[in-house]
C-alpha cells in the first residue's frame, strides 16, 4: 500500500552528478582523451566510477599514474581536462529517468530548486542549461575558487567580513 504524505518543503537542493544527471560517461572519455594526449595509461569505465566525487583534481589526481601525481601535473592536466570536457560535456550525459518529472513537479508545486556540486562552476551552468533549459533554478553552485568542496556545510557562505554561515542558509529567512 502507498502512503502519500503532504509536505511542506520549500527548496530542495540537488547534486549534479550521480542525482540528476548520469555525466560518468562524459567524464570518463574527457579523462582518457586527456591521459592519452600524454601517452598515459587510460582507465575503464568501471575503473572511473571509482575515480568521481569530491571534483575534477580528484578525478585527475586518481586517473593519473601515482609517480605522477604533483601538484603541477595535476592542475596541467586538470586544465586539459576542463578544455576537452566542456567542449565535450553532453555526448553521454543524460538525466536519469524520472528525474525530468521530478524536477517539473516540484516546480509546479511551487518548490525552489537548486543545485549544488562539486563539478567546476561553469560545466555545472552548462550541464543545467543544456538539460533542463526552462526550470527556474534559485541558484546552482559549483566548485568555486576559494569555496570549500561539498560536503563542507560553508561551502559559498564566507567573504570579506561575513561571518561563516552555511551556502543553503541564503534561501531561508
Amino acid at each position: 500500500m502507498i502512503m502519500e504524505t503532504t509536505v511542506n518543503t520549500d527548496l530542495v537542493i540537488f547534486d549534479l552528478d550521480g542525482t540528476l544527471l548520469d555525466t560518468i560517461g562524459d567524464l570518463a572519455v574527457a579523462c582518457n582523451a586527456v591521459l592519452a594526449l600524454r601517452g598515459l595509461p587510460q582507465h575503464s569505465y568501471e575503473e572511473y566510477c571509482h575515480f568521481v566525487g569530491n571534483g575534477i583534481m580528484r578525478l585527475v589526481e586518481r586517473a593519473l599514474p601515482e609517480e605522477l601525481r604533483t601538484p603541477y601535473t595535476v592542475a596541467a592536466v586538470r586544465a586539459d581536462f576542463v578544455k576537452y570536457y566542456t567542449e565535450h560535456i553532453d555526448a553521454y550525459t543524460k538525466p536519469y529517468d524520472g528525474i525530468p518529472e521530478l524536477v517539473a513537479g516540484l516546480v509546479r508545486r511551487g518548490v525552489r530548486i537548486a543545485v549544488a556540486s562539486n563539478k567546476f562552476q561553469a560545466g555545472t551552468e552548462k550541464l543545467v542549461r543544456l538539460f533542463f533549459p526552462d526550470v527556474p533554478f534559485a541558484a546552482v553552485f559549483g566548485q568555486r575558487e576559494g569555496v570549500p568542496l561539498k560536503p563542507d556545510p560553508l561551502g559559498g557562505g564566507v567573504g570579506p567580513g561575513r561571518r561563516p554561515r552555511p551556502w543553503w542558509r541564503r534561501f531561508f529567512r
